[in-house]
């Protein structure tokens, strides 16, 4: 299978294999019981492009950086770990289905770019500044929890 990249990341088979889908909302709400916003998954490359720049407009932001904990790691002194995310080594996978919710789940790159792990943003733990935490280890670990 050719290799398909955004943000020059590679992305995992399952998305290129077409077995990228949205489960359902309750199956998400099982596996993920802190994120409480409906999501859209993105399906196609050009989506996760498209929607990926906003970490970058975010991250050049310094107050925006600040209120969605998202840094170059590039620019950065030391090693960006969660809650913060590293937007040179993340794609968004899934984003807010109601306008303005401003929550996502993006793979994060940094711990494995074979099989990087899955982070969602996290609004409600406190509401005046978004967390990224991990939803599961590998993104092959989270397609498997959904039945993918």
């Amino acid at each position: 299978m050719e290799q398909v990249k955004v943000r020059a990341l590679a992305l995992p088979a399952p998305i290129l294999e077409g077995r990228w889908r949205h489960p359902g909302d309750a199956a998400l709400a099982g596996l993920l019981p802190w994120f409480e916003d409906p999501i859209d998954f993105l399906r196609t490359p050009q989506e996760m492009e498209r929607e990926s720049r906003s970490l970058d407009m975010f991250a050049d932001d310094p107050p925006s950086a600040e209120l969605f904990r998202e840094v170059r790691g590039s620019s950065h002194p030391g090693p960006v770990e969660l809650p913060w995310l590293d937007v040179e080594q993340a794609v968004l996978i899934a984003v807010n289905r109601r306008p303005g919710d401003d929550v996502a789940l993006a793979l994060d790159y940094r711990t494995c770019p074979a099989d990087p792990r899955v982070v969602g943003s996290d609004f409600w733990t406190n509401p005046r500044q978004c967390a990224w935490r991990e939803a599961a280890p590998t993104f092959s670990s989270f397609v498997d929890a959904l039945g993918l």
